[in-house]
């Protein structure tokens, strides 16, 4: 990618990707057999299903994204917010539960939040052949060295894109505050996006080395610098356009 390439982000996603919000049975099954193949073919992080889909406790209570690859119409990645629970409120998202003895409830209490206004990411899964660069094969989602460098900048589009999506999502449903456990360096990817990702707590061992942290939607799209903002356009027009389609209703409340 060209340095004039990486000041039209939102122009040169289009080109590769759309943003597509899974309401539909058939697009959350695209959900799910993607993350059967990253999580539990590839990486072994979860059990094979004899079914060829991963699906947990919590997507009932989720928002899914994917993103599509528009020269092929393939899905190639996906991710979830994970909800509080409408009929049981207090029921504890995930991380909640991984970090009760390192999170730190003097930076932030998720039980002290109205419940509906938090969610948590998770289930970021991008299938290994868009993921081939040294040292991302062991990621599910692909990390390494993503703005490459000064001879050869290119930018992250897929895991920004999919991060953006449902940032969206979030917002369109009233979830302002999002949780996240996350390697340690994804916080510095995001920084030189303009978006501020706060650790709240040790870290913790879960596939790999892992820190709680907290994300503000509306302060991270106010936030996006003059480059990502946009991309960031671009992906809330990609899912007007899906929920317009979709759930005529949803589009047009939000």
């Amino acid at each position: 990618m060209s340095v004039f390439g990486m000041l039209n982000l939102g122009e040169g996603f289009k080109k590769h990707f759309e943003v597509v919000p899974a309401t539909t049975v058939e697009l959350k099954d695209q959900v799910y057999r993607i993350r059967h193949s990253v999580y539990c073919e590839e990486l072994k992080f979860e059990p094979v299903r004899t079914d060829g889909r991963e699906m947990d406790e919590y997507d009932a209570h989720a928002l899914h994204c994917l993103l599509r690859n528009v020269r092929n119409g393939e899905f190639v990645g996906c991710v979830r917010l994970i909800r509080a629970r409408a009929d049981e409120p207090a029921y504890p998202l995930p991380f909640e539960k991984s970090c009760t003895t390192t999170l730190d409830r003097r930076i932030i209490d998720p039980q002290e939040i109205p419940r509906e206004t938090i969610g948590e990411v998770s289930r970021l899964a991008v299938l290994s052949k868009y993921r081939k660069r040294r040292g991302e094969a062991e990621n599910p989602v692909g990390l390494s060295n993503s703005f490459g460098d000064t001879q050869r900048p290119r930018f992250p589009y897929i895991p920004v894109g999919l991060y953006l999506g449902i940032i969206e999502l979030s917002l369109r449903h009233g979830i302002n505050t999002i949780f996240v456990l996350t390697e340690p360096r994804l916080a510095a990817h995001f920084a030189r996006l303009g978006v501020q990702v706060r650790q709240i707590g040790g870290p913790v061992e879960h596939r790999g080395l892992r820190i709680p942290s907290v994300m503000d939607c509306r302060s991270i799209v106010d936030g996006l610098s003059f480059v990502t903002r946009p991309l960031y356009r671009v992906i809330a027009e990609q899912i007007d356009h899906q929920l317009a389609a979709d759930h005529p209703r949803i589009a047009a409340v939000a």
